[in-house]
């Protein structure tokens, strides 16, 4: 069993790491996909997801209900959550209390019998937002990626394609 943050900035290829990392456990991989499509764009983004991975995947989507689904799929061969971001964003939206979410997260994974591996994007290493709202969001995922980096056997930083090991 292994739990494995992969995380970095926008497009700099964290989805495709992860990937490569679930397929290199034995058996079918189950993409828990947290992303909604509500808009033409989002539609599209997650097609293309879809096309780059081809049909092997089993799918499971869960918007809000992360560990519910890790639950229920744990044993099914390794996990791809992509991604906690997205997560987060629906949590708050949902005007949900993030903080216990995340504990019971991490609770979670610490019991998982099966490999996942989470992506993550780090969203504090630019300027410091103006408003309320984005200085509140980049706070918590920069809270959750530290919760769950301490629970996880393994960290990757990728940059421009590049994975490097942090933990």
């Amino acid at each position: 069993m292994a739990i494995i943050l992969i995380t970095g900035g926008a497009r700099s290829g964290k989805s495709t790491r992860a990937e490569a990392r679930v397929r290199a456990f034995a058996g079918q991989g189950v993409y828990i996909a947290t992303a909604e499509a509500l808009d033409a764009e989002m539609r599209e983004r997650i097609a293309r997801h879809r096309t780059r991975r081809g049909s092997e995947w089993i799918e499971r989507e869960a918007p809000l209900e992360l560990v519910a689904a890790l639950l229920e799929t744990d044993g099914r061969g390794a996990r791809l959550v992509d991604c906690l971001t997205i997560w987060l964003s629906n949590l708050l939206h949902a005007e949900r209390a993030w903080e216990k979410e995340a504990e019971l997260l991490v609770e979670a994974l610490g019991e998982q019998k099966s490999p996942v591996v989470l992506v993550a994007n780090e969203v504090g290493l630019g300027i410091v937002p103006d408003n309320a709202l984005a200085r509140r969001f980049r706070d918590a995922a920069g809270i959750l990626n530290q919760m769950v980096a301490r629970a996880a056997d393994e960290v990757e930083l990728v940059v421009a394609g590049l994975p490097m090991r942090v933990k």
